[in-house]
C-alpha cells in the first residue's frame, strides 16, 4: 500500500474535525507495553483521512518526492553528465538563487513605494479636512478610500486566488516539511498577493506585508524552477533539470529567506528565519545559497532607498522599510534592570499565548462565516474595514492636545505624513500623540513608538487606547480574505505594552522608554511565534546596536518559555486548523510502545506489482486505489545460495506518476520480458519523469494494449528506505521526517520461504498521531486517563 491522498479546502481560517474514540476499561497501559506484545484492541483499518473544513471547495493533498529516486534512468543520466554539465547545473542553482533575490527585492521596493504613496496621500487629505474642521468629509473620504482598497484586495482573493489570503507562511512551512500544498505558488497567487498586499496595507488594516513578502518570494522561486513547462513558456533546456521537488524545495527556501530580508532589511535574520521556523531539512550548501539571495535583496533595497532619497519617489520618505536605527543611542543597564526586563518577557509570553488562544477561537468563527460563500467573505472583510476606519478616525479626538517641547529638534507639530508630532485637530504649537500613532502607516507608527529620548511624548491613556485597539484589531483582522502578515500587528501590540511598562517604571530604570518598546515587541513576537534566534538577529539588524544583544536574548528566552507552557505557536495552530499533515520534530511518548509492524497490520492489504506486469493489471491497480507508491517484486528469482529454490526479490518502489508517464507514452511490450538499456534510453530520461499532473482517468488504452506488458524495472527506485517490523513508530517517524521521505517500506524480521518480503508501507498519514489513535482507540483513552491522574 502506498500513500493515500488527504484533503483540505481553501486556506482560510479552518476548523478540524474531531473523532470520538471508544475503548474498553480493562486494556493494558500503553506506556508500559512491551514492543513485542501485541495490542489487543484496534480498529480494522488505519485511517488516512483528515478533513479541515475551510470552505466548500476541497482539494487533494499529496506528499512531495524529496528523496532521490535512484532508478536506472536517474543513475544513467548522472553517469553520462560531463564535468562541464555538472558545473552548468551548479551555476544554474546559483543563478536561480540570484534571480530570486533580485526579483524579490524589486517587487518589495515597488510594494513599499505604492503603499507609502497611497497611504501618504490619504493621510494628507484626512489631516487637511480635520484642520479645516470638515470632519464628516474627512471621515467619508477615509472610510470610502479604505473601502475601495479593501474591496480590491478581498475581491481578488475571493474570486481569483483564494490561496493568496493570509500570510502564506504556514503553507510554506508545510511545503518544506513535505506536504504538497495545492495552488499555493502559482502565477495568479503571486499577482493577487502583490496587488492585495498593497490594497490591504494601504487601507489601514491591522496587518503587515511581511508574511505576504515571504509568500511572494516563495512564489517567485517556484515559478523560476518550472523549466520546460508550457504553462509559463520557460523552455531553456537547463531549467528542466531543476523541475523536481528536491531542487524546488531548496529554491523556495531561498525565496522565504529573501521575503523576510525584504520585509526587515535583515539578511542574516532572513536566513535564520528559514532555518529556525520554516525549513525542515537544512545543509551547508543551502545555507550559502540563502545567504546569497538575501545579500542580493539588501543590495536592491539599498539602491532603491538611495534613489528615493533624491525625492523621485513621491511621498516615500523614511517610511516603507522598517528600520529603527539606534546606533547612536547609548544603551546602559545595570543588574537591577534585569527584573523589569524579565517582567517584559513574562508579560510577552502570557500575552502571546493568550493572543494565540483567542485567535484560534476567532478563526473557527470566521470559518463558519466563510463557508457561506464568496459574498460572506467579502462582507466580513468590509465589516472589519469599516470598524477599523471608525476607530482610526474618531479615537484621536479623545486625546488632549499636548504643547510642543521647544527642546525637541524635530518639527513640531507635524502637518505632513511622517513625523512624531501629528497636529491633527490641535492648534498651532500643539500635537495629538494618539494621532501620531493612528494616523500614520504601520511602519511609521512603529518608528514613532520606538522613538528614544522622548519620555513625555506619549500619554499613558493614549498608549492604553493604542494597545487595546490594536489587540482587538489584531484578532479580528487576521483571517479575513486579504493578504495579511502577523509580524507588524504583533510588533505594534508589543511595543505599546513595552512602552507602558517603561513609563510606569520611570526613574527606577536606566533603560529608555523607546528601548522598552523594542523589548516588548520582541517579547510578544517570541511569545506568539516561539522564535528566538532569528528574532534576536532581526531586531539587532533593525536597531543596529549590539549593546541590546544580552537583554534581547534574555527577553526572548523568557517569553518563549512562558508561551510554550500554555499552547502551540501561532503558525502551528494555523497548520492544525488547516488540516495540513505536518510532521512535528518530536514524536508522542506513547509512539515508542507501538511497532511499525502493528501499524502495517492495521492497514488494508498491501498492493504490489511485478517487475514485468500486464498492462491491464497495472491499470486496474491504479484505478482501484489512490496509492502513490507501489512495491515492485520479482518472483521466481534463483536463490543466491546456489540451491534450486526460487526466491522473491524486492526490486524497489515505483511511483504512480512514473507509471502514468509510461502509460501515457504507451511504452508497451508484446511479450513478457525485461527491456534492454538502450530501449529505455531511446524513449525516456529522468527529467521526463518529473512531469506531474496526469491522471489515469485521462488515458485512453485499447483492449489490445491491455493485453500487453510493462517493464517497470527502469523506473523503480532500487534503493528505498526500509525498516524492520519491530521498530517503534517513534523511531520510524524521526527517520521519516529527517530524511524527507514519502514512503517507508516495512520488511519482516524473519526471512525465509513462505514469508512475504514486504510487510507494508508507511506514509505521512500513517505517522500522524490522530490517525494512529483512530486505529488504536484504547491508546487515546489511556492517555486521557494518565493526564487526568497526573492533574
Amino acid at each position: 500500500m502506498g500513500e493515500s491522498s488527504d484533503t483540505i479546502s481553501e486556506p482560510a481560517a479552518a476548523a478540524t474535525t474531531h473523532v470520538e474514540l471508544d475503548g474498553g476499561e480493562d486494556e493494558q497501559d500503553p506506556e508500559s507495553n512491551s514492543l513485542h506484545q501485541p495490542l489487543l484492541k484496534r480498529s480494522p483499518t488505519l485511517s488516512a483521512s483528515h478533513l479541515a473544513m475551510v470552505g466548500a471547495k476541497v482539494s487533494h493533498i499529496e506528499s512531495l518526492d524529496y528523496e532521490i529516486n535512484e532508478s536506472y534512468l536517474f543513475k544513467h543520466d548522472w553517469r553520462r553528465r560531463s564535468n562541464v554539465q555538472v558545473l552548468q547545473y551548479v551555476f544554474g542553482k546559483w543563478t536561480l538563487a540570484f534571480l530570486v533575490g533580485l526579483l524579490t527585492g524589486v517587487i518589495a521596493s515597488l510594494i513599499n513605494l505604492a503603499i507609502e504613496n497611497i497611504a501618504g496621500i490619504k493621510m494628507l487629505h484626512v489631516g487637511k479636512y480635520v484642520r479645516e474642521e470638515r470632519y464628516i468629509t474627512g471621515f467619508v473620504y477615509l472610510t470610502g478610500l479604505n473601502f475601495v482598497l479593501t474591496t480590491v484586495a478581498a475581491a481578488l482573493c475571493v474570486v481569483f486566488a483564494p490561496t493568496a489570503a493570509g500570510p502564506g507562511i504556514p503553507e510554506i512551512k508545510a511545503y518544506l516539511n513535505g506536504v504538497d500544498t495545492p495552488n499555493m505558488f502559482g502565477v495568479s497567487t503571486l499577482i493577487v498577493k502583490i496587488i492585495g498586499s498593497i490594497g490591504a496595507v494601504s487601507a489601514g488594516l491591522d496587518l503587515g506585508k511581511e508574511g505576504p513578502l515571504v509568500h511572494i518570494g516563495a512564489c517567485l522561486a517556484n515559478l523560476l524552477s518550472q523549466g520546460g513547462s508550457e504553462n509559463y513558456h520557460l523552455k531553456w533546456r537547463w531549467l528542466r533539470y531543476f523541475k523536481n521537488d528536491r531542487d524546488r524545495r531548496d529554491l523556495i527556501t531561498c525565496g522565504a529567506s529573501s521575503g523576510v530580508c525584504a520585509a526587515f532589511r535583515s539578511p542574516v535574520g532572513g536566513v535564520l528565519f528559514s532555518l529556525e521556523e520554516v525549513a525542515t531539512w537544512w545543509r551547508s550548501a543551502l545555507l550559502w545559497r540563502t545567504f546569497f539571495s538575501t545579500a542580493v535583496v539588501v543590495v536592491v533595497l539599498r539602491g532603491f532607498m538611495e534613489f528615493c532619497n533624491s525625492g523621485k519617489c513621491g511621498l516615500f520618505g523614511r517610511g516603507g522599510l522598517i528600520l529603527f536605527d539606534v546606533s547612536n543611542v547609548t544603551v546602559t543597564y545595570h543588574i537591577n534592570d534585569l527584573l523589569p526586563v524579565a517582567a517584559v518577557g513574562v508579560i510577552g509570553g502570557l500575552l502571546g499565548s493568550l493572543y494565540n488562544h483567542l485567535l484560534h477561537k476567532v478563526l473557527r468563527l470566521y470559518n463558519m462565516i466563510n463557508e457561506k460563500g464568496r459574498l460572506a467573505k467579502l462582507a466580513l472583510s468590509l465589516s472589519v474595514c469599516l470598524f477599523t476606519s471608525i476607530c482610526l478616525y474618531f479615537l484621536p479626538f479623545l486625546a488632549p492636545c499636548t504643547p510642543c517641547d521647544p527642546s525637541i529638534q524635530e518639527a513640531c507639530p507635524t502637518t505632513g505624513r511622517s513625523g512624531n508630532f501629528k497636529q491633527f485637530n490641535c492648534p498651532s504649537g500643539h500635537y495629538n500623540d494618539l494621532a501620531s500613532l493612528l494616523h500614520a502607516t504601520n511602519d511609521d507608527a512603529v518608528r514613532n513608538i520606538f522613538s528614544t529620548s522622548t519620555p513625555t511624548e506619549f500619554r499613558v491613556v493614549s498608549l492604553l487606547i493604542f494597545f487595546v485597539l490594536y489587540c482587538i484589531l489584531g484578532l479580528i483582522t487576521f483571517g479575513i480574505a486579504v493578504p495579511s502578515g502577523l509580524f507588524l500587528p504583533i510588533i505594534l501590540m508589543g511595543s505599546a505594552y513595552g512602552r507602558l511598562l517603561g513609563v510606569a517604571l520611570g526613574s527606577y530604570t536606566n533603560i529608555d522608554q523607546g528601548l522598552y518598546a523594542v523589548l516588548g515587541a520582541a517579547a510578544l513576537m517570541s511569545g506568539s511565534m516561539r522564535m528566538t534566534v532569528s528574532l534576536c538577529v532581526i531586531f539587532l539588524e533593525l536597531t543596529n546596536n549590539l549593546l541590546l544583544l544580552p537583554i534581547t536574548m534574555f527577553v526572548l528566552l523568557i517569553a518563549k518559555t512562558v508561551g510554550d507552557a500554555f499552547n502551540l505557536s501561532i503558525y502551528e495552530i494555523i497548520l492544525e486548523l488547516k488540516g495540513l499533515p505536518f510532521l512535528e520534530a518530536n514524536p508522542e511518548p506513547w509512539m515508542r510502545n507501538i511497532t511499525v509492524g502493528e501499524l502495517a497490520a492495521a492497514k488494508p492489504c498491501l498492493v504490489s506489482l511485478q517487475v514485468v506486469e500486464k498492462v491491464s493489471r497495472v491499470v486496474d491497480v491504479l484505478r482501484s486505489t489512490s496509492h502513490n507508491g507501489f512495491p515492485v517484486v520479482d518472483e521466481g528469482v534463483p536463490s543466491p545460495t546456489r540451491t534450486n529454490a526460487a526466491v522473491t526479490e524486492v526490486h524497489g518502489l515505483v511511483l504512480r506518476s512514473h507509471i502514468i508517464a509510461v502509460l501515457k507514452k504507451k511504452w508497451f511490450l508484446k511479450e513478457k520480458r525485461r527491456t534492454e538499456e538502450w530501449e529505455v534510453r531511446d524513449k525516456f530520461t529522468s527529467v521526463d519523469l518529473a512531469e506531474k499532473g496526469a491522471r489515469i482517468e485521462e488515458l485512453e488504452i485499447t483492449d489490445e494494449e491491455m493485453e500487453m506488458y510493462i517493464d517497470l524495472h527502469p523506473f523503480t527506485n532500487t534503493t528505498p528506505y526500509t525498516v524492520v517490523e519491530t521498530m517503534s513508530v517513534a523511531k520510524a517517524m524521526v527517520l521519516f521526517r529527517q530524511v524527507g521521505l514519502r514512503h517507508l517500506l516495512i520488511v519482516p524480521k524473519y526471512q525465509g520461504a513462505g514469508i512475504t518480503p514486504i510487510v507494508g508501507i508507511l506514509t505521512r498519514q500513517d505517522l500522524r498521531a490522530h490517525n494512529i489513535l483512530n486505529a488504536f482507540p484504547h491508546l487515546a483513552n489511556k492517555r486521557d486517563e494518565k493526564r487526568t491522574t497526573s492533574s
